[in-house]
């Protein structure tokens, strides 16, 4: 086992590992109605999110904005803390419909180099009817790019930036297929890796400064690291058996961050 660190414990359930310009660590607690930080002095706190809420993946975008999925409120919130530095104010909800229906459990998301934000909408983890994946245009347009996969959870892109990764949880595959910006068409989608009988399947994914995906596998107690060309190249065993998501720290102080469900920590990898 690689020389795994705890940054951080007592978490109600992290998800969505992310960071802003200043070296700040966030992470979304599902079971705790919150937005966690942590700061490079080692300072923590946190920002509620409201009664009901259930704060999913997470996403910082250029602007230092602080985009989440939550699957309480149904709907995709923006945190803006350059317009509210007292963090007095909860997130505003960007998206909550696609269709005219309310969106369904949205789960995690990203952003391409045109500033379209994507997103998974898997349903309640319970349920194996097929979920959706949306595309939301920077003039706010909304549309399904998928509606066929069971339980799709992590996005990410590989380094090209034009194929975009979606993984299906419960069928313990990823997916690859040629993102169009324009269009926001998934195009000739096609089973990019298998992630193996073990776990309930791929969670969170990230692209790696190394140039490779690093997928989380929920209930299988490790990281799965792919070449480009879906070829598993590397194993992480950890610690706890429900890893969600992970990230890289841009300035290498924490190297590979994790969120852990199971004993609710941050862990570090450097």
């Amino acid at each position: 086992m690689k020389n795994i660190n705890v940054v951080a414990t007592g978490l109600q359930f992290p998800e969505g590992p992310s960071f802003t310009s200043d070296g700040t660590l966030w992470c979304v607690e599902q079971n705790g109605e919150s937005l966690f930080w942590l700061k490079p002095d080692g300072s923590t706190g946190r920002v509620p999110t409201g009664s009901g809420s259930r704060p999913n993946g997470l996403y910082i975008d250029d602007l230092d904005r602080i985009w989440f999925c939550d699957s309480g409120l149904q709907a995709i919130r923006c945190l803006n803390r350059s317009a509210d530095p007292e963090g007095r104010q909860e997130p505003e909800i960007i998206i909550d419909r696609v269709d005219d229906e309310p969106l369904n459990w949205p789960n995690d998301l990203i952003t391409d180099a045109d500033g379209n934000l994507i997103f998974s909408c898997p349903g309640p983890s319970d349920d194996d009817s097929h979920g959706y994946v949306c595309a939301c245009t920077p003039v706010g347009e909304v549309r399904k790019i998928t509606d066929r996969l069971v339980y799709p959870n992590g996005v990410a892109f590989l380094p090209n930036g034009h194929t975009l990764l979606i993984a299906e949880t419960h069928r313990k595959r990823i997916w690859a297929g040629r993102w169009d910006p324009n269009s926001l068409q998934w195009i000739n989608p096609t089973v990019w890796a298998e992630t193996g009988p073990d776990g309930h399947g791929p969670d969170g994914l990230t692209l790696g400064p190394d140039n490779r995906i690093y997928a989380a596998i929920y209930g299988g107690s490790r990281l799965q690291v792919y070449k480009p060309t879906g070829e598993l190249v590397e194993t992480i065993p950890l610690p706890g058996q429900n890893p969600t998501n992970c990230t890289f720290d841009p300035t290498g102080r924490l190297g590979l961050v994790i969120t852990e469900g199971e004993k609710g920590e941050l862990l570090s990898i450097v």
